[in-house]
């Protein structure tokens, strides 16, 4: 059976690369995720091309920047305030779509796609009619001052149990679009107090958004070489006591550190031959904090629960069977894979973990490094993923 040697052996031999979307490193991190993979027994495994269009800290901290300009311009001139209302409103917009994964207009008119690697490979029975998506992502984020989690801990070591009621996480990129939505009312409405606290917090979005787009690549061992891991080990599980009645895919991602790369690639190359009512997606993402749980739902604007709430009572029941405490109830302000095949029409569960500040440990720091890792809880990921694919089939 597979054991945390395994997890451990993944997670160091990944973390030194610097896996930024797009670079040689996360390229060298899908080969040797695909060497690994045919090793612990899983067939067919390769590396598919794909391409994904850069963005996140750059081009959204672009727009802000704009919006800002455009109310020191109605500060500066009432006169200009009409067409400063619209800078601002076209910035909230530009943010907005491209931080909920729409059409993303701002990411088409101003960048070329750039390659990166998805990995793909099968283990269970190759025969079956029933599919399991098993997803994990090789790229890793950059760092910044944004991410640091002093003020999370300090507040959840003062008013624990206002922590412990929380269900929804911090929506972060709320206070994004509050600046050039302020800018705008403040213009139309002649409120100069509200264009300049709106143009307040449109820089300081913008210097914060600059910050991460010029600092360093994190290691990622929590997220999201654990669930890396996970597809290695659970490989080597389904390699030793075989499953039959259902084909397993196991994928690894690029460039989701984006807001979404690889996994669009992978979208257009494999939604169209899996059939909705046979395929189940897990998307297991960062799961090496203390303690695991089971998403309900995500969205960075609007939130949108993951369809098919018996599939996630499923998970729960399987956790239960091999006894693994798994939170349930938490929705989350971030991004992750999940939404394309949730918007798809596919049934997908996401299995991820918190600490005790209700924060993913390490999320986007530095200090995400491979001794950082809580792998007791990798392999509780492990057992749930074994004993979901053995449910299904």
């Amino acid at each position: 059976m597979a054991t945390q040697a395994t997890l451990r052996e993944v997670v160091e031999a990944l973390a030194p690369l610097e896996r930024r979307a797009g670079s040689a490193a996360e390229r060298e991190a899908a080969e040797w995720i695909v060497a690994r993979l045919g090793a612990a027994g899983a067939r067919n495994a390769r590396v598919e091309e794909t391409t994904f269009l850069d963005g996140y800290a750059p081009l959204i901290g672009a727009l802000c920047a704009a919006a800002a300009a455009s109310g020191v311009a109605v500060l500066k001139s009432p006169r200009v305030r009409m067409p400063a209302a619209a800078v601002a409103l076209a910035a909230a917009a530009a943010i907005a779509d491209d931080v909920s994964n729409g059409p993303r207009v701002a990411r088409r008119a101003v960048q070329r796609p750039k390659p990166t690697q998805n990995v793909v490979a099968e283990v269970g029975d190759l025969t079956a009619d029933r599919t399991l998506v098993v997803m994990a992502h090789h790229d890793a984020a950059p760092t910044g001052l944004f991410f640091d989690q002093s003020a999370q801990e300090w507040f959840g070591r003062r008013f624990p149990a206002v922590l412990e009621r929380q269900r929804t996480t911090f929506p972060n990129w709320w206070l994004t679009l509050a600046g050039p939505v302020l800018i705008a009312l403040g213009a139309v409405a002649r409120r100069r107090g509200l264009v300049r606290a709106g143009a307040i917090s449109s820089a300081t979005s913008a210097a914060a958004l600059a910050d991460i787009a010029r600092s360093p690549i994190v290691p990622g061992a929590n997220d999201n070489l654990t669930a890396v891991a996970v597809l290695v080990a659970l490989a080597e599980r389904l390699r030793e006591r075989p499953l039959a009645g259902i084909r397993v895919l196991l994928v690894s991602l690029g460039a989701e550190e984006v807001c979404q790369g690889g996994i669009y690639g992978f979208g257009e190359r494999h939604f169209p031959e899996l059939d909705r009512e046979r395929t189940w997606f897990l998307n297991v993402e960062t799961v090496g904090s203390p303690n695991l749980v089971l998403m309900e739902g995500e969205g960075t604007v609007v939130m949108e629960d993951y369809r098919d709430k018996p599939f996630r009572d499923l998970v729960a029941h399987v956790a239960e069977r091999v006894g693994v405490p798994l939170r349930r109830g938490m929705r989350w302000r971030n991004s992750t894979d999940s939404v394309i095949p949730n918007r798809a029409g596919f049934r997908i569960a996401t299995l991820a973990s918190m600490n005790r500040y209700n924060a993913m440990t390490n999320y986007h720091l530095m200090s995400d490094t491979p001794e950082n890792v809580n792998y007791g809880t990798v392999e509780q990921a492990v057992a749930v993923t074994e004993e979901l694919a053995r449910a299904l089939a």
